[in-house]
């Protein structure tokens, strides 16, 4: 390893005026601190060497676009240029340029690293060090969430689940080490099946007909340290698990244990008997998330909040989606939670228009983040929605890219990238790449200057409808304590009532045992909202009075 020069020289050669890739490259090692020189474009090799000469630089980045041909004179010529100046073998020289004139570069043999702009942008910050990416290690790229999220912003980590289904773990083996070599993304979340989450420990439970059916059959520790192993290669991907639906802190000591997990995935209201993905019962289970909870916190794991998300994958109108994300927020820092990821589900439901869609996300922005301190960080992820992409892959792509632009009016710290394979199949290691590179190029482009699609009058103006109503309905909950309980919004029982009411309803929860799935939601002008049996939008008021009117013995349960 060199380490990380003082000073860098580069420019585009000949009759090359592109200079993009140049410039980003400059960019890059002004960010690590170097001191930059930019010869401009179309340098006439004298003049670039003259420069060389000059500022002494201890990286030369040379830059040629047009045809393979010329630059295979251009790069000989300049070749000699070098060597008689006594630089070559002794400075560090990189080449940039399309990928069939990388070729020809790397037919040169005197390039010390070949850029052809395939590669993730933290190969420029290892070459830059002296390292290839093989050679990079795990102290190169941080191992703990947060402090990933620190060394490669201004981009947000990319995340995608990745657990393909099988009778055995070992193409998820194979695809995680080819994921981690491509270095397209950061964490990978393993995807296990649901026996995994559930049964984990109670072999006798499994059903052997099951096994594979949603995601990897993982069955003993040994599998996860296997996952883990063939993570250690390439950009040293953070791994993740989904979090046991049984058994909630015996799982989650393994999942650190085996795979250094890099933060736990929890809920308030589902993963139990009220969804059919647990055995707890619904007040039984809010206790149980919050020991989970309170367990991460004490250990300084992040947590991540994926609550509201499930509310609005059931069609619950946009108020009871901010409402939920409040009670998560709430309840994961006075759990001790110290850094929290918020998970934003763009298009959940698909009905939502964007407009409205960034809306209800800016709304619960500022409703949650309201509580953040010097003890509690919020984090923003966001992601597609789930059940958003077209099934017609070519349509699927272009939703991916649209709802990336979409997500980036966030500026989120972490993009959970939905690969634009789910609605068709479980993604593959190379569909899982290929959505990560679609989605860096969609941030790429966003981050060099994007239109404010937060300033939109009817963003701004249902983004304040929706913080006012939320208050009125987490009022509302509060009220429901009748003294038994110190703070309201932390009691299981309260919460449990607050569903069994109706507060917090989805029209998809009709016949659940724990929720009366009463109420009706229709998107309105691209808002989810509130109706009556006449299709007539409900004020928030008149929602929850109707709620409470309805649980009573005598009222109407229809």
């Amino acid at each position: 390893m060199t380490g990380m020069p003082s000073r860098v020289l580069a420019g585009s050669l000949g009759d090359c005026v592109h200079v993009a890739g140049v410039t980003r490259f400059l960019a890059i090692a002004e960010e690590a601190g170097c001191q930059t020189y930019f010869t401009g474009p179309a340098t006439d090799p004298e003049v670039f060497v003259d420069a060389i000469v000059a500022f002494d630089p201890d990286v030369i980045g040379v830059s040629y676009r047009l045809t393979p041909e010329n630059a295979r004179t251009l790069l000989r010529e300049l070749e000699g240029m070098l060597r008689a100046a006594g630089v070559l073998g002794r400075k560090r020289i990189f080449f940039g340029g399309t990928p069939p004139v990388a070729e020809v570069a790397r037919e040169m043999g005197y390039f010390d690293a070949v850029f052809s702009g395939e590669e993730p942008p933290h190969a420029i910050r290892a070459a830059l060090r002296g390292e290839t990416l093989a050679e990079a290690g795990p102290e190169f790229f941080p191992q703990r969430a947060v402090e990933r999220i620190r060394w490669k912003a201004p981009y947000p980590l990319l995340r995608h689940h990745f657990g393909l289904p099988a009778q055995t773990i070992a193409p998820t083996v194979e695809g995680i080490a080819r994921i981690a070599e491509s270095g397209a993304l950061d964490v990978i979340s393993l995807g296990s099946d649901q026996d995994a989450q559930e049964n984990f420990f109670h072999p006798s439970r499994q059903n052997p007909r099951s096994k594979g059916a949603g995601g990897v059959p993982l069955r003993t520790e040994d599998d996860l340290r296997a996952l883990y192993a063939a993570s250690r290669r390439g950009n040293y991907p953070l791994l993740r698990a989904y979090s046991g639906t049984a058994d909630h802190l015996r799982y989650a000591e393994m999942l650190v244990r085996t795979i250094d997990n890099a933060w736990c995935a929890t809920s308030l209201f589902w993963f139990n008997a009220m969804d059919g993905r647990g055995p707890s019962p619904l007040a039984q289970s809010i206790a149980e998330h919050q020991a989970l909870m309170r367990w991460h916190g004490e250990r300084d794991i992040p947590v991540e909040g994926n609550e509201s998300y499930h509310w609005g994958m059931r069609d619950a109108p946009d108020v009871i989606v901010c409402a939920s994300a409040y009670l998560y927020a709430y309840n994961a820092r006075r759990c001790g939670v110290r850094d929290y990821i918020m998970t934003y589900m763009f298009q959940s439901p698909p009905q939502l228009s964007n407009r409205m869609d960034l809306a209800r996300a800016l709304a619960i922005v500022e409703l949650t983040e309201s509580f953040a301190s010097d003890d509690f960080h919020i984090w923003r992820q966001t992601r597609t929605g789930l059940l958003s992409h077209p099934v017609d892959l070519r349509r699927a792509r272009a939703h991916l890219a649209q709802s990336t632009m979409l997500q980036m009016a966030l500026r989120p710290h972490i993009i959970h990238v939905v690969g634009h394979t789910e609605a068709h199949h479980a993604a593959t290691a190379d569909e899982v790449i290929e959505a990560c590179v679609m989605t860096q190029e969609v941030v790429e482009t966003a981050l060099r200057g994007n239109l404010d699609m937060a300033a939109d009058p009817a963003v701004q103006a249902r983004k304040a409808a929706l913080i006012a109503d939320t208050q009125r309905l987490i009022a509302a909950i509060r009220a429901l304590d009748a003294g038994e309980s110190d703070d309201p919004l932390t009691s299981p029982d309260v919460l449990a009532r607050a569903v069994a009411l109706g507060l917090l309803d989805a029209p998809q929860l009709v016949n659940n045992p724990y929720a009366p799935g009463r109420v009706r939601a229709r998107a309105i002008d691209g808002a989810m909202l509130a109706v009556d049996a006449t299709g007539r939008p409900l004020d928030e008021g008149e929602r929850i009075a109707a709620a409470l009117a309805a649980a009573e013995p005598d009222g109407d349960k229809t």
